[in-house]
């Protein structure tokens, strides 16, 4: 893992091992991991919490509670184990798990320097730096079906890995209470039509004169 140490709250061990916040919480109140006493309030997990809760979602449903208990055990005996022989028939790759972990956790580090939000833009809707493009609708899109290709020809100033940063940041970063109608950002629906992400991507751009 990352030599460098860091806590993470719910939602950003949820993004980062890629599952629910529910499941993380669910994972807590179980005793999966052994949480310390919360500072104010809040819960946090360390890389090991993420390392034993991806391992318990990964091989969950094929171990019972108590070979789950000793392989466990087994990895904090042994924190540089890189393979585990469970039974005859499986073997957990915890250095993958590890890497897979590792990398997801760069990949919040790097979003979380590359968007910023303040009241000045947007009404403080989280955006990329040095753009207007809000992070939350980059997400929505991508959830809703939308491909990276659509995305990047409809928003010439991104990257694919800006695409990346905005899923697991949004992740990371659950909006509170409902979102915000259109007139509630201030806009206001004439009318409705769809419109297709390469036509918006043409009608972006400027016609060579």
């Amino acid at each position: 893992m990352n030599p460098l140490h860091r806590e993470y709250t719910p939602a950003e061990a949820a993004a980062v091992i890629g599952i629910s916040v529910k499941s993380v919480h669910n994972a807590i109140d179980k005793q999966v991991i052994s949480m310390r006493e919360p500072r104010i309030g809040r819960r946090t997990l360390t890389d090991d919490d993420l390392l034993r809760l991806k391992l318990w979602y990964g091989v969950g449903s094929i171990l019972s509670a108590e070979r789950r208990k000793r392989l466990f055990e087994t990895i904090a005996n042994d924190p540089e184990i890189e393979t585990l022989r469970t039974d005859d028939y499986l073997i957990v790759d915890v250095a993958r798990a590890r890497t897979q972990l590792a990398a997801r956790a760069d990949t919040l580090r790097e979003a979380e320097s590359a968007i910023y939000s303040t009241k000045g833009i947007l009404g403080g809707e989280p955006v990329f730096k040095n753009t207007r493009v809000p992070v939350r609708d980059i997400s929505a899109m991508r959830s809703q079906g939308n491909s990276v290709e659509e995305l990047l020809e409809g928003y010439p100033s991104l990257t694919a890995r800006m695409i990346e940063f905005a899923e697991i940041w949004t992740a990371a970063h659950p909006a509170r209470g409902r979102p915000k109608t259109l007139s509630e950002r201030g806009w206001k629906v004439k009318s409705t039509k769809r419109i297709s992400l390469n036509a918006i991507g043409k009608l972006s751009r400027p016609k060579n004169t």
